[in-house]
């Protein structure tokens, strides 16, 4: 029996794993939609914008690993597509993006919504294709989908209207190869080079990044026997718990100095599973062994003097049987004492902020992770709002942080939130946006409601684009009228919505608002009128920012005062 090529793309997805697909209904779409209505195995979950699908797709396909899948119509239904899939690109997580085309016989004679989808999913997508015939499809769509998981990112395939309802004649092959990348092993003479720099080395500290998720047990079996430090990017936070002994922080920003410090300070830095941007941050004498699947990673952030190709599980798992250990562990006791004495500068800033007069944000992250479960997800939006998490939330280890890591865009948590509560209802999903990301795709919400996916949402209401501001003073300019708005009540909105929706506005209301929102039965927001003028506590800020902070001040008292 024939099946047409909506049929089939149905059950190949369902073959592969997927279980939710999140998009816009449109005309393009419907017969594929009829047929994941007919075949009722898979959730078709429709969004009030189709960047919040792919937000969604990518969201769950960081969490997971595998594909998620989002669609839109023709023309501007997939074009929206286009910001929210760079969410998938730059976190190299598995997303098929399908979008309808305009009848065959329609192209290239300017008709209505007519574009030219592969050259415009060119940059976002690893691989982008027309099914032109009924005949193409099921080597496309396998081709799609194997390219999504070898390229760790978005494929994407155009249907045309005519070409998407119509019958194929073959039948899809080969489903077994559609799956995550396999764990290659690094070169043995390569480990034993590693193992003797680090054996002659006094101190070694640890990166640890994202690529290491699946081996964090031996990494931190491999640091007590090290006597070394584990110093992890903002997307491997969650991996341990936050009062881990190992677990000396992050860096850059979105970390503190006892971590950069210790980079810096030691002799050899094992670099795992981590292509960290900000090579300002990274020590540019210390000794650097990188161990990375992806070949094209090793050394391009920092001087490498020892890059190693494979994954870090059986990196590290090798190297525990080759090293021989270190018992001196005076490198570990100064870093373990610096980590100490920062957590008690962050302690004292969260208990001043509880006998002041206005709600600092950090005590909003800080009883946001003291209250939530300890499995919880929390989504993060990027802005001053990823600062404030990032230093004051307090891990169990259990829970899963998920933000715009790499893209670094503004409006992203919502739909990203979507899609990991869609995975597990049961699980309690954090979302902690600021008030101009939230505002960005806040019709998300909706989507929410509707599926019943009980997110429950933190709005940081510093009334300004807080980070923008924060830049602007750094290069001590006055905050320009641009970077100010007016909001609306965000609890009134929730329950204009049919939720419920709860305030803020003073320190002694804060853990009792909290506890009423993580307590809600269903998609809830708080609106937390933090203070504006918080600063973030920033590791080894320079002097003459120092003067420009102060500088900008000065310029905004003026202007409030003359106007001018």
């Amino acid at each position: 029996m024939s099946s047409t090529v909506a049929e089939i793309l149905v059950e190949t997805l369902h073959q592969v794993g997927v279980r939710q697909i999140f998009g816009v209904v449109g005309d393009a779409l419907n017969p594929f939609t009829d047929a994941i209505r007919r075949d009722g195995r898979i959730e078709w979950i429709g969004v009030r914008h189709e960047e919040g699908a792919a937000q969604a797709a990518a969201g769950q396909a960081k969490l997971t690993g595998k594909l998620g899948v989002c669609c839109g119509t023709t023309g501007p239904g997939a074009n929206h597509l286009v910001a929210g899939l760079y969410e998938a690109k730059k976190d190299h997580a598995p997303v098929l993006a399908i979008s309808g085309g305009v009848p065959s016989s329609r192209r290239g004679i300017d008709y209505l919504q007519e574009n030219t989808p592969d050259l415009l999913f060119r940059d976002v997508a690893a691989y982008t294709q027309t099914i032109n015939s009924a005949e193409q499809a099921p080597q496309v769509i396998h081709e799609a989908i194997a390219q999504a998981y070898a390229n760790r990112g978005v494929a994407h395939i155009s249907i045309p209207a005519d070409v998407i309802g119509s019958e194929a004649p073959g039948a899809m092959n080969s489903l077994q190869t559609l799956r995550p990348l396999a764990d290659g092993t690094p070169p043995q003479e390569d480990l034993q080079q590693a193992a003797d720099m680090i054996d002659a080395a006094k101190s070694v500290a640890i990166l640890v990044g994202h690529g290491s998720r699946s081996a964090i047990a031996e990494i931190t079996a491999l640091a007590e026997k090290l006597q070394a430090p584990l110093i992890h990017t903002f997307r491997a936070k969650d991996m341990l718990p936050y009062d881990h002994p190992h677990w000396i922080g992050g860096v850059g920003l979105i970390g503190g100095a006892p971590g950069i410090d210790a980079l810096h300070a030691a002799d050899v830095m094992l670099m795992l599973g981590s292509d960290y941007p900000y090579s300002e941050f990274l020590p540019s004498k210390t000794k650097i062994i990188q161990i990375d699947q992806r070949s094209f990673a090793l050394g391009r952030r920092a001087s490498v003097t020892l890059g190693i190709v494979g994954a870090v599980k059986p990196a590290v798992e090798r190297l525990l049987q080759l090293i021989q250990g270190k018992t001196d562990d005076t490198f570990f006791k100064k870093v373990s004492e610096d980590r100490r004495k920062w957590n008690e500068m962050l302690d004292k800033h969260t208990v001043n902020s509880r006998h002041q007069k206005k709600i600092k944000p950090q005590a909003v992250a800080r009883t946001l992770g003291e209250l939530a479960d300890d499995d919880a997800a929390f989504v993060i939006d990027t802005g001053v709002v990823t600062l404030w998490c990032g230093n004051w939330l307090r891990q169990s280890g259990r829970q899963r942080i998920l933000a715009s890591f790499n893209n670094a865009a503004v409006g992203t948590s919502l739909g990203q939130a979507n899609g990991v509560q869609a995975l597990d209802r049961n699980r309690q999903v954090i979302v902690a946006v600021g008030d101009g990301g939230f505002t960005m795709l806040l019709g998300e919400f909706m989507t929410s409601i509707e599926h019943k996916l009980p997110i429950k949402v933190v709005v940081f209401n510093n009334r300004e684009w807080g980070l923008v501001h924060l830049e602007m003073e750094e290069a001590g300019l006055p905050a320009f009228d641009g970077s100010n708005f007016t909001n609306m009540d965000f609890a009134a909105f929730a329950h204009a919505c049919g939720a419920q929706g709860f305030s803020a506005k003073l320190p002694d209301q804060l853990d009792n608002a909290i506890r009423e929102l993580l307590a809600a039965p269903g998609p809830a927001i708080l609106n937390v009128f933090i203070d504006p003028a918080e600063l973030p506590v920033m590791p080894h800020i320079k002097l003459d920012q120092i003067w420009r902070f102060g500088l900008a001040k000065v310029k905004e008292s003026m202007i409030a005062m003359t106007g001018s």
